[in-house]
């Protein structure tokens, strides 16, 4: 009924507030559409990828070729994988969805999302990463959350939004190497619902990887928790330099 209500208001919104492009706020022909220039420089990542991580290789190999770092500390996950490397539109995107509370951006981030990794197994449920409920109380959502619902939506698995909890704070990990990392989010997890994911394929959902830290953290716990696997899906992943032949204004 009220969706019933609300149609005939949606071309008035779109006449007095018109779609713009989510990089750069320009005017734009539809909903949840760059405009040209931000498009073109948003640097997709795909194959040649590791298997695990799905970091950038440089040069074409065996599919099931994995990176230095993955076969010298095998993750707690299956399979990583971002459609985006961060930076440019796609970091502004991110930002304004984390900072600026410009949620109806979920939705663009997860058709982008589930392009990058193909369709979901049968049993699969979609898991976000938690944030601790002290953030929560101060920016008032979870974007994690908030792209899972719309993974969830789009690709019709169901949502188990309270699967994991955050039991601790753990400070920004801004600059931290991976090893920091893994100390900053060590007991920082616990499995809230085993029965909800035990035996299942769990899509693990966060906005951006940096060094996977806290996906593996989080992986390492459901899988502990009797997940069938994990695999872990974000819209962007942070890139070294030397990782991928990518500029960003």
């Amino acid at each position: 009924m009220a969706t019933m209500l609300l149609a005939p208001l949606s071309g008035l919104v779109d006449l007095v507030l018109p779609p713009r492009c989510p990089g750069c706020g320009e005017i734009v022909d539809g909903d949840d559409r760059f405009c040209a220039n931000c498009f073109s420089q948003l640097a997709f990542l795909g194959p040649p990828q590791c298997a695990c991580c799905g970091l950038p290789l440089p040069h074409e190999g065996d599919a099931a070729a994995q990176c230095g770092a993955c076969l010298a500390d095998p993750p707690a996950f299956a399979r990583a994988r971002a459609p985006l490397a961060y930076g440019g539109p796609a970091r502004q995107v991110v930002l304004a969805l984390k900072h600026g509370r410009r949620l109806h951006l979920a939705r663009l981030m997860a058709r982008t999302m589930l392009r990058s990794i193909g369709p979901l197994p049968d049993d699969a449920v979609i898991v976000p990463v938690p944030s601790h409920r002290w953030r929560i109380w101060r920016r008032g959502f979870n974007q994690a959350a908030e792209i899972a619902r719309q993974i969830s939506r789009q690709s019709g698995r169901p949502l188990v939004v309270d699967a994991l909890d955050r039991i601790k704070p753990t400070p920004s990990t801004k600059g931290l190497t991976r090893q920091a990392r893994l100390r900053n989010v060590a007991g920082a997890f616990r499995v809230a619902r085993p029965a909800a994911i035990a035996g299942h394929s769990v899509v693990l959902i966060d906005d951006v990887m940096t060094t996977g830290a806290t996906v593996s953290a989080c992986a390492a716990k459901l899988a502990k928790a009797g997940a069938r696997q994990v695999e872990v899906l974000t819209y962007a992943r942070t890139l070294r330099e030397g990782q991928g032949n990518f500029a960003f204004s």
